[in-house]
């Protein structure tokens, strides 16, 4: 598919439900564009270590997620604070926040409550425990 093209032709459906290997690789550019200036946030389970989630954070989301125990981001298409399971019931209770070594990226280990992290749910309706739920094999995405 021409990168031009990406964000007309691909739907929410394609991206989160679909076998094609659909990468967004302009995300990073329309994030630099955001108005307020942000940090990538790696989610991993503190019990299991896998990896939950990849979001951001500005400092009013950090400040939040400290203060308040619980997982908070920048979402960056809405532009508003995105206090995850505030909605859903599928909250993240931090265990630990981290951050890298040059102080640009965080790290939350946390423990969940609810049945997953993931705002995608499987076909069976229910919440999928990590937004990494697929792998790229033989050209396309199967699901694990």
């Amino acid at each position: 598919m021409d990168r031009k093209d990406f964000s007309e032709k691909v739907t929410p459906q394609m991206l989160e439900d679909g076998k094609d290997v659909l990468i967004d690789f302009e995300k990073l550019r329309k994030v630099a564009q955001s108005p307020d200036p942000v940090v990538p946030v790696i989610v991993q389970d503190a019990a299991s270590k896998e990896v939950l989630i990849l979001a951001y954070a500005n400092e009013q989301a950090l400040r939040h997620t400290l203060e308040s125990g619980l997982a908070t981001f920048w979402s960056t298409s809405r532009n508003e604070l995105w206090i995850k399971g505030k909605t859903s019931g599928d909250e993240l209770k931090i265990v630990e926040v981290r951050v890298n070594c040059e102080q640009n990226s965080l790290l939350y280990l946390v423990s969940m409550v609810g049945r997953g992290s993931c705002h995608v749910k499987d076909s069976s309706g229910k919440t999928r425990f990590g937004c990494y739920y697929r792998r790229i094999r033989k050209g396309g995405l199967e699901f694990v």
